[in-house]
């Protein structure tokens, strides 16, 4: 075992001694280190020469497709070498050392490229020259062109929510959405709370300070008001702003309760301008407004509202004249509504209120009603321009009735029968009216079943009213092919290119030589409703909604 392990300590013995060193003495050694000299001389010539020679400048290419030409070196150029500087260092030291190199240098790329973007936004920079005193657009914007700005904003969106946030983004904007010309049309929804719950405490003076504030600050030119949704503070509201708004002249509310009379007192001591009141789907105080039309009903011009249990007691102060410059009268309900009738004295309507031009019972079925000691009117409503008695269940109104309303209706332009199914085209072609622009005399049913007898008489509604009807709908008139047929070529004969302009035969007998007739003569007819005709084919039978479409159905019918 010793003899074995002599040779292996003379093995590590020469290992450890260098290639070039023997038995020599020290020329071996001079020899040897002669020769690791020039190899260490020999790498540095070729890291030299493999390295290319770096310019004194750098081209940057900047957003605009310019270049831009630096003369000063990058960092990585000025930095000094440090290898003249030789260190005894261990190995463990020396990879440390060189791993923690490596590192740097990888870290250093991103940072000259930084460097390089951040050179080029400071040379392009410095083609636009910068003042201390240069300030935002906004801030120079007259305040004339700002208020016109806010002012197509308030027509489309209404003056809240959208002036009070504006008027905190600056003192400019501010000062334009103060403006009293932007606040002359204000609707105030539910913005605090949803209409379903309770308000705190805390939330209804939030409520009652912030419309004061608005009262007080801008309203000053207001003229239309409107509640949505309210279900407190409604005569609270009222009555600050009839008290600070002298040009108030309308007001509404949508879906409102809890107005009792001490607003509509308030209205009448303060609101001297006041002319329209929308109560529709909204509860009120029916002798709260009784009292103010006895003392202001001659100012009020147009008055709408919703059909209730006592809604009689209001038509009889409009037959006892209360308001004798009426223009506007509706009266409406929802459809689900049931026993709608309303009893009404046509008669003793006419002799008050001449001035009416426009009387609307949605859905709402009159009865007549005898006034005694009541005079009738020789001239009926001759000022009426539009009489709407539609209703989507069943309406009595017949020939004799409609003639009775509208014997001195000569300026009448739109007149909607929907649901009356009494009126005959005889009836209608009586009608003293010669310019009747709309004409709505569909047939829309919900719980009563119309008689399957076929109608005739179309031609004389057509070739009355052929030149000047701009909108006519016969949906589900059950008239008889040729009837249609007739009716069709009369209008498409008399009327202009230009004047009809929507015509809805939604389950009608129309025939496609019928349909082809007045299709091809009415290049303005931009609304076609088709659905439900069972004698055209069925990629017909539908609704069309501009020329375009229309006109490719005309293609299709030749």
């Amino acid at each position: 075992m010793e003899a074995s392990e002599a040779p292996s300590q003379n093995e590590r013995k020469d290992e450890a001694v260098p290639s070039g060193q023997g038995d020599g003495g020290p020329e071996s050694k001079k020899a040897s280190s002669k020769r690791t000299a020039d190899a260490k001389a020999k790498k540095a010539k070729k890291a030299r020469v493999s390295r290319p020679a770096k310019p004194d400048y750098v081209v940057h290419q900047g957003e605009d497709m310019l270049l831009v030409i630096s003369n000063s070196a990058p960092a990585w150029i000025i930095r000094k070498k440090k290898g003249s500087q030789k260190k005894k260092v261990a190995k463990g030291k020396l990879k440390s050392s060189l791993v923690k190199k490596k590192r740097k240098i990888i870290r250093s790329k991103p940072r000259l490229e930084n460097k390089a973007v951040k050179v080029k936004e400071e040379e392009t920079n410095l083609s636009i020259p910068l003042q201390k005193d240069d300030q935002r657009w906004g801030q120079n914007l007259p305040e004339e062109v700002l208020v016109n700005i806010f002012q197509m904003v308030v027509d489309q969106d209404c003056a809240v929510p959208f002036l009070c946030r504006a008027g905190r983004v600056c003192r400019l904007w501010n000062a334009a959405a103060s403006s009293p010309v932007l606040w002359r049309r204000v609707t105030l929804g539910h913005c605090w709370i949803t209409p379903d719950k309770n308000q705190l405490p805390k939330t209804e003076t939030k409520v009652k300070n912030t419309v004061n504030w608005l009262a007080q600050n801008r309203f000053s030119q207001l003229r239309d008001f409107s509640l949505c949704h309210w279900k407190k503070n409604v005569d609270f509201t009222l009555e600050v702003v009839s008290q600070f708004c002298p040009h108030l002249s309308s007001i509404k509310l949508s879906y409102c309760s809890g107005l009792t009379a001490s607003a509509f007192h308030s209205l009448g001591l303060h609101s001297r301008s006041l002319h329209t009141i929308n109560l529709q789907y909204s509860e009120f105080q029916v002798e709260g407004l009784l009292e103010y039309l006895e003392h202001h009903g001659s100012q009020i011009k147009q008055i709408l509202f919703s059909h209730g249990p006592k809604n009689e007691k209001l038509l009889t102060a409009f037959v006892k004249g209360c308001c004798p410059d009426l223009e506007l009268l509706e009266i409406n309900t929802k459809l689900d509504s049931k026993n709608c009738e309303l009893p009404v004295s046509i008669t003793a309507l006419q002799a008050v209120c001449p001035k009416l031009k426009t009387f609307r019972m949605l859905n709402v079925r009159p009865r007549p009603k005898n006034v005694r000691n009541m005079v009738s009117a020789e001239s009926g409503f001759p000022l009426l321009e539009e009489f709407c008695i539609a209703s989507a269940s069943y309406s009595y109104l017949n020939d004799k009735d409609l003639m009775d309303i509208l014997f001195g209706s000569t300026k009448l332009r739109v007149l909607d029968l929907r649901g009356c199914s009494r009126i005959t085209p005889s009836g209608l072609a009586a009608l003293p009216c010669p310019d009747l622009e709309c004409l709505f005399w569909g047939q829309y049913y919900n719980s009563f079943m119309v008689s399957s007898f076929p109608k005739k008489g179309l031609p004389m509604v057509t070739q009355k009213w052929g030149q000047t009807l701009q909108q006519l709908d016969i949906a589900n008139q059950l008239f008889t092919e040729e009837d249609l047929e007739l009716g069709m070529s009369f209008l498409a004969q008399q009327a202009k290119a230009d004047t009809l302009r929507s015509l809805n035969l939604s389950g009608t007998r129309i025939t496609p030589q019928a349909l082809r007739s007045v299709i091809g003569q009415q290049i303005a007819l931009d609304y076609l409703n088709l659905s439900s005709c069972r004698y055209l084919p069925r990629g017909m039978k539908k609704i069309y909604r501009s020329q375009e479409e229309i006109c490719q159905l005309l293609d299709k019918l030749e």
